[in-house]
């Protein structure tokens, strides 16, 4: 079902202090910045390998991520994972008691369709299953 670690996503405060370190000392390649409103964050995706480092910066007080760093602080949110084909990953997720926060995938970042796996159910880990865009 998984085919790969598709990004790791670090919640932080700020991206134009935050990018600089990633970008610049670490060496990632900068793919952009976008703005996804329906999460309420902005967007920052650095490539490492064949794998990304999804920065979140909350846009609102009320964002999920503004929630988060309230409650934990600032660093790593979630973990998202590949999957080739997302309603098949969530159906078979759900037939085996899997508990969803998405139940019906969402449009993500960079064109990605995304949906996030409780984490009372994956040992409190936030994991997100991700779809590229083809």
């Amino acid at each position: 079902m998984l085919t790969k670690i598709n990004h790791i996503g670090i919640a932080v405060t700020s991206l134009e202090a935050t990018i600089p370190f990633y970008r610049d000392s670490l060496g990632m390649a900068f793919a952009g910045i976008e703005e996804v409103a329906e999460q309420k964050v902005r967007v920052a995706m650095l490539g490492v390998g064949e794998s990304k480092i999804e920065l979140l910066e909350p846009t609102s007080e009320d964002s999920p991520v503004a929630r988060f760093i309230e409650k934990n602080g600032t660093g790593i949110h979630h973990i998202a994972y590949e999957v080739a084909d997302i309603e098949a990953a969530i159906a078979v997720l759900l037939a085996s008691g899997t508990r969803m926060v998405d139940e019906k995938p969402r449009a993500g970042a960079h064109g990605t369709r995304i949906a996030f796996i409780h984490p009372k159910s994956s040992h409190g880990v936030l994991t997100e299953l991700c779809q590229a865009e083809h």
